[in-house]
């Protein structure tokens, strides 16, 4: 078989055949959607024609298009898809149009232009807004400006360009009339369309929404009555605040909806000359341009209001969700390290005790070996308790069981207290340890225990980290509300790096293979007291000149 033989074309093209016919048939699998947007449309067209023309032959408001527009991005696409449905479309508007009496010519211009705008703001939403988020401000733009704004500006100049050239029209008039009128409706009707979901739905059936919305909406159609039928005075900018209303309770379904009652509501006044447009001056099709930029410029902000409203919600609602996770992932590894701690605990007091047996010489005699291993082995088993301990201590801090007793507390009296159980450790036989008080009333408001466990870590820490300095500082002075306390090394100092990561549980900053023991609990678990008694801590530090570990509390 060669390669141009019939059948090997047959073959390749079958595929996309049966997939262009497949998409064709799922448009008509659920009629029931394009044929009510058809209907939809040619109703829409014929009101347009009939009811709201302000220049020559072109409507100030034409909701059809946004209508057609949004159906068919909601409800599908492919090649197939698009040309079923495009051409029901074009039967629905070319129908409104011998319906509304429009002669042949005309309805096939106007039936072309409105094509042209409907299949561009197709186009350009699936490709400036994909995702048709207009709970977004992002995505509300988007929409606005592609499928709004650009899409009936190129249909308004081609229906320009044939109504000067078949009717002598005026070219401006006619052009601004279609591009605003045709921008509203797309503006308005196509977001209503395409955040009407059922999740949408279910939230407004709630029967406090309910009562809510009929109370907003009875409101803005008092206010439109009064403004536009009952009123001389161009008093349209107090619509503004009931909008934002609406805007914040209702989001973008209601504010498309009230948005849509407006337009309704103005264009009837302004078609039967009654209420604020008594006293503008000009003919109609420029008072219909006055209406369409007050809607466009004045009401229509409101639409991005709703959207970053209902993005600040979903956010929020996010943030929430996470914050329950982590807060139930918080508790389940509390609970871990607690049993953790406490499997531990019983045995390692079981090996103590053996070894102080063993080392004492109660279990049989042993010799000089014997005993370095025994101690050794309860040294091991010391640390591993301390641990537990550490372990305990940390998962009761994060559930919140741990309890502090706040009193006055004498700051000077623990750190001298401090000092002295420092200097008995055999690793700080070489360090001076001093205790530096300025100022009288160093008496804060604190858990004296808490406050002492915090303040001997951190003096352990100096001890293990910064001995090569020779010294270590017990400091503590007033501030401006309160006390700080200040442990200070001269040891090799903390990049600002490693001290971002100092208080985080577990984390030795890469000492995890040194010869300096640890386990990097017990600053997390110090920042985790200070902050139950109320108080802040933190490091200052330069690489090469020591560290300042402080301590703030209220002076009590």
């Amino acid at each position: 078989m060669t390669a141009t033989d019939p059948e090997v074309f047959e073959a390749a093209a079958a595929p996309s055949r049966a997939q262009a016919k497949s998409t064709a048939a799922g448009l008509f699998a659920q009629p029931l959607t394009p044929m009510l947007t058809v209907m939809g449309v040619m109703m829409l067209v014929f009101i347009g024609i009939s009811t709201a023309r302000t220049s020559d032959m072109v409507a100030a408001l034409w909701a059809a298009n946004g209508l057609a527009a949004a159906v068919w991005l909601r409800s599908g696409r492919g090649v197939g898809y698009d040309l079923s449905f495009g051409a029901l479309i074009t039967i629905g508007i070319l129908a409104g149009q011998f319906l509304a009496g429009n002669t042949p010519v005309i309805a096939a211009i106007f039936t072309t232009a409105n094509m042209l705008e409907i299949v561009l703001a197709v186009v350009l939403a699936r490709r400036f807004a994909p995702t048709l988020n207009l709970a977004s401000v992002e995505g509300a733009s988007r929409f606005i400006l592609s499928a709004a704004v650009l899409a009936p500006a190129v249909a308004g100049l081609f229906a320009a360009v044939c109504l000067t050239v078949f009717r002598d029209a005026a070219f401006g008039v006619t052009l601004q009339t279609w591009w605003f009128g045709h921008a509203l409706g797309i503006a308005v009707i196509s977001p209503f369309v395409l955040s009407l979901d059922m999740r949408a739905v279910k939230a407004m059936l709630n029967p406090w929404r309910v009562a809510e919305t009929i109370a907003l909406f009875g409101l803005l159609i008092g206010a439109c009555v009064a403004i536009y039928f009952l009123v001389d005075l161009p008093v349209g900018f107090v619509l503004i605040p009931l909008l934002i209303v609406i805007a914040a309770r209702l989001k973008v379904i209601g504010v498309t909806a009230a948005l849509t009652v407006i337009s309704i509501m103005g264009l009837s006044s302004l078609m039967m000359g009654a209420g604020p447009w008594t006293s503008v001056t000009g003919d109609l099709a420029e008072r219909a341009m006055l209406l369409q930029l007050t809607i466009l410029f004045g009401y229509l902000p409101t639409l991005l209001v709703a959207s970053l409203l209902e993005e600040r919600d979903r956010l929020s609602a996010r943030a929430k969700a996470g914050q329950i996770r982590a807060e139930n992932a918080s508790a389940a590894k509390s609970r871990l390290l607690a049993n953790v701690a406490h499997e531990i605990k019983s045995p390692i007091g079981g090996v103590i005790g053996i070894g102080d047996l063993w080392s004492s010489g109660q279990l049989g005699p042993v010799t000089e070996t014997q005993k370095e291993m025994a101690a050794m082995l309860v040294k091991t088993a010391r640390q591993v308790e301390a641990l537990s301990h550490d372990l305990l201590d940390v998962a009761r801090a994060e559930s919140g069981a741990v309890k502090v007793e706040m009193r006055p507390t004498d700051i000077p009296g623990i750190l001298e207290d401090i000092r002295r159980s420092t200097a008995m450790r055999p690793e700080a036989r070489m360090l001076a340890l001093k205790v530096v008080c300025e100022g009288d009333g160093l008496v804060a408001l604190a858990d004296s225990q808490r406050l002492a466990q915090v303040i001997d870590n951190l003096a352990t820490n100096a001890v293990k980290y910064g001995a090569a300095g020779g010294e270590v500082l017990f400091r503590a002075r007033r501030i401006y509300d309160g006390v700080r306390i200040e442990v200070i090394d001269k040891g090799p100092g903390l990049s600002a790096e490693k001290q971002a990561q100092l208080f985080e549980p577990f984390n030795r900053l890469g000492l995890e293979r040194s010869t300096v023991e640890g386990h990097g609990i017990g600053l997390a678990l110090a920042k985790r007291l200070v902050q139950l008694q109320g108080g802040s801590i933190g490091v200052e530090s330069v690489p090469g000149e020591g560290a300042i570990f402080w301590i703030e509390l209220s002076a009590a």
